[in-house]
This record gives structure tokens, sequence and C-alpha cells, in this order.
């Protein structure tokens, strides 16, 4: 594992520490665990999680600089891309949000044994965040959660003005791009473009939606989820 994450980083040309090394292996060991118990990922074995995980993940730190920054990761279930992100960039402030409490139950238990006593992890749907967590947010991110106009709704709130929405997509990304401009001007998005990477090692290519916060979002979002899933933006 070690050797794949070197040679990954160093074609993402991000610097890998020696503890992120310890950690990687100590999360992927932790998740293969609990994966036995409880559906956290359908991914296994240690070139899989290490190149559709952890390398797809940290690929986030060349779309944007996320450096002493604070994130909220929405959606994070077995901690992805937020965790990943952590390891391979410690001065981020993180916040991981997730609905299901099995999962923020091994996050906060994978966290501790990381050594990450900053990371809040938040059993909570996003649309029902508290006043306190509302645009205070450099970045959010997130990665396999619903369509980017859902997605956004979810996440703009989260984000403060000047700030950036980073949502993780497939081949698709630019449709729902296209299809999200309405729901990005409502919630107080301004421009938007994407960032097409190549997976290291691998010829998988996936790509970072960027949406920028330039004013607030109206009080009145986000709505309910069953609503937002009837009558997305």
């Amino acid at each position: 594992m070690e050797d794949l994450l070197r040679a990954g980083f160093d074609e993402l040309g991000v610097p890998l520490e020696r503890d992120a090394l310890r950690r990687f292996r100590l999360y992927y060991d932790l998740l293969m665990e609990r994966n036995r118990v409880i559906n956290l990922t359908a991914i296994t074995g240690e070139r899989e999680v290490v190149l559709l995980h952890f390398l797809d993940c940290a690929a986030l730190l060349r779309a944007a600089h996320l450096n002493n920054a604070s994130v909220v990761d929405v959606g994070s279930g077995a901690g992805f891309p937020g965790l990943a992100l952590k390891i391979a960039e410690p001065s981020i402030r993180l916040t991981l949000l997730d609905s299901l409490g099995k999962r923020v139950d091994f996050l906060s238990g994978t966290c501790q044994k990381l050594g990450f006593s900053d990371v809040s992890c938040l059993c909570l749907r996003a649309e029902e965040s508290p006043a306190e967590l509302r645009e205070s947010f450099d970045f959010a991110v997130s990665r396999a959660v619903a369509p980017l106009n859902i997605l956004c709704e979810l996440c703009m709130p989260l984000v403060s003005q000047g700030g950036l929405f980073l949502a993780m997509k497939g081949k698709n990304a630019s449709e729902e791009l296209t299809e999200a401009q309405n729901a990005i001007a409502a919630l107080g998005g301004g421009s938007s473009d994407i960032f097409f990477y190549r997976i290291p090692l691998s010829d998988i290519t996936h790509a970072v939606v960027r949406v920028k916060k330039v004013s607030p979002t109206p009080a009145a979002y986000p709505r309910r989820f069953a609503k937002i899933q009837k009558s997305p933006l």
C-alpha cells in the first residue's frame, strides 16, 4: 500500500508525509474491519481502495487550495472525501456530516484512532443543519451523493461568501452543471467550472465541479429533502 500511495501522490504532485502513510494504512484496516459488520464501501482490496478512494479524494487538493481551510463533507459515508483529505492535508479544519448513526460512529472512532481530535463528526441531514453551521465554511465537498441540482441546495447554504462548493462527479459532470445553473443562481452561486483529472496509476477520468459562492443563500433554502427531490431548483 505504501508504495502505491507514494507513486500516486507523486503523480498528483501533492506532498505526502510519512505520518500520512501510517494513517492511510490504519484507515484502510479500520475500514475493512468495520465493513464486515456494516456496509461502508463496495470497494475492497488495497489497490482498489488506494486508487478509487484515497487517490481519487486526494485529487481535490489539486482542484482547490484547502490548506488551513474550514471544510464540511456532506454525506461523508465512510469518510470520503473528507477524511482522506484530512490525512493528506492535516491543516484542514474538518466537519463530517452523515445522516446514519452507524456511519458517524465509525467516523468518530476512526478519527480518534487516527489522532484527529479536531474533526467534528455530526449525525444529521445537511438540510437540517443548525443555524451556527450556515455559511460558516470555506469549502463544502461531496462525492456520489445526489445529482448536482439537488446537491447544490444541500451544500451551498453551508458555504460562506467567497467560498467554494466542490462536487466530485463522473463523466456526466458537464450535463449536470448545465442542469444546475438555475439552482446555483438561486442559492447565491456565481461562476462555476469543471476541473477534470485522471486518477493516478489508472486511466479513469473524474471531475470536480467548482461553484463560487458570491452572495448569501436566501433564508427559504434549503427546503425539506422531500421537496428538494420532488421539485429541484
